[in-house]
């Protein structure tokens, strides 16, 4: 059998993806190659993953550990963005299917195959950002999910299995959906579909309960263009700050986020997340941009900000549209450099300190006390041509009777 004869399948070793490894060579006479990644989702090993899959009857098993360069590459340019989509999500998801993808890719050129499939939903978000990604890269392979095109819904893969001796353990279904990296958790479905239910307990793993919160918790995080390098005055890779933040902001209930988020299928989804260390890290990088940042460069990367998010939310983390704001977002951490001291406690990160060698806070001229350099007096001339505008057409305004109205008072 020829090598195009073959589908590369995005693999995460549950039920799913198990039973669709012989689903889809029955239903397209294709062998299929199982790619696995690590972006520190946790759970099995990889080795075990890859066994599960030749288990199952794929011809070939790629797997990846790819927590570094997940880190690195993705998670370190969401924290230069201070990415939030909708002002409070830092994009647990929207940055992890760029990555898979490219590592799907890459194995379909490797292994020969002409389609990638992936487990997604018509429902959802990451059909989209797969797809779209897998176009962005290479144009000539296509894509397809089983559970969307080929009718392989849970009771299908249960007889399935079962049918066909899959080595696969049916454990009890979750009553959420759950997708999770090391950037954060991602939590819907079952009972939280209904918005008025609140979520329970059972709900969270990577952060503790705020109301019960141990003692608080100060934490000093170096960065340097950017990117978090020391934590408490240790040496730490992207990977390793953000696994330190997200146990000890964790412990804190720091990142929970109850969201009626717009979807890019253009539905309304309640979703909860948990994102401990991106919280926390975004937290401190404002606010050490606020302190590096010149005024108006500022302005326009808070805007940028905000477009970037949703950018990368809407499947265009590859775009030429990315790639320009990418490159100013880059260009603004030049001096993005310093110390910034946060205490945590009881769901809350708060910036109590910063510091840095090239900030553009001058204390000579922000004092009140004696030593200030401002020059007082250069505010009237600034004044008198700023406001020169406004006093022209207020000027006018009043000629034409249209002046602001000052109510008389009433003097007895």
């Amino acid at each position: 059998m020829s090598e195009q004869n073959r589908i590369v399948l995005a693999y995460s070793g549950g039920l799913d993806t198990s039973v669709a490894i012989p689903y889809l060579k029955d239903r397209t006479g294709k062998d299929v190659v199982a790619v696995s990644l690590d972006v520190g989702q946790g759970g099995e090993s990889l080795e075990t993953i890859k066994e599960r899959a030749l288990a199952c009857g794929a011809v070939e098993a790629y797997v990846v550990d790819a927590r570094d360069e997940f880190a690195n590459e993705y998670c370190m340019q969401a924290l230069k963005a201070n990415a939030m989509y909708e002002g409070v999500y830092p994009l647990v998801s929207a940055i992890s299917r760029p990555l898979i993808t490219k590592h799907l890719v890459r194995a379909a050129h490797q292994f020969g195959a002409d389609t990638i499939a992936h487990g997604c939903t018509g429902k959802g978000n990451d059909q989209v950002r797969f797809e779209v990604s897998i176009q962005s890269i290479d144009p000539e392979l296509k894509a397809i999910s089983p559970i969307r095109d080929l009718s392989l819904t849970r009771d299908v893969e249960i007889a399935y299995a079962n049918d066909h001796k899959l080595p696969i353990v049916q454990t009890e279904k979750s009553p959420f959906s759950i997708d999770q990296n090391v950037w954060g958790r991602a939590i819907e479905t079952g009972f939280l579909e209904d918005p008025w239910n609140a979520p329970t307990k059972d709900c969270y793993s990577y952060t503790d309960d705020p109301d019960f919160p141990p003692v608080e918790d100060e934490v000093v995080i170096e960065f340097k263009q950017g990117m978090p390098v020391r934590i408490d005055g240790r040496d730490v890779t992207p990977l390793q700050a953000i696994e330190e933040m997200n146990r000890r902001a964790g412990a804190q209930g720091i990142g929970r986020v109850d969201l009626i988020e717009d979807r890019l299928v253009g539905i309304k989804s309640r979703e909860l997340y948990e994102a401990p260390g991106a919280i926390a890290l975004i937290t401190a990088h404002q606010e050490l941009e606020n302190m590096c940042l010149e005024r108006e460069q500022h302005r326009i990367k808070r805007d940028i900000d905000k477009r970037w998010a949703e950018l990368v939310y809407d499947a265009q983390w590859f775009s030429p549209a990315v790639k320009s704001l990418n490159a100013f977002i880059n260009d603004t951490q030049q001096y993005v450099s310093g110390e910034i001291r946060m205490v945590m406690h009881g769901g809350r990160a708060v910036v109590v300190g910063r510091r840095s060698a090239e900030s553009l806070y001058d204390y000579n001229l922000a004092t009140y006390d004696s030593g200030d350099t401002f020059d007082q007096n250069a505010s009237n001339g600034f004044i008198e041509i700023y406001g020169l505008p406004t006093k022209v057409a207020a000027a006018r305004d009043v000629k034409f009777g249209n002046g602001i109205e000052v109510p008389d008072n009433d003097v007895e």
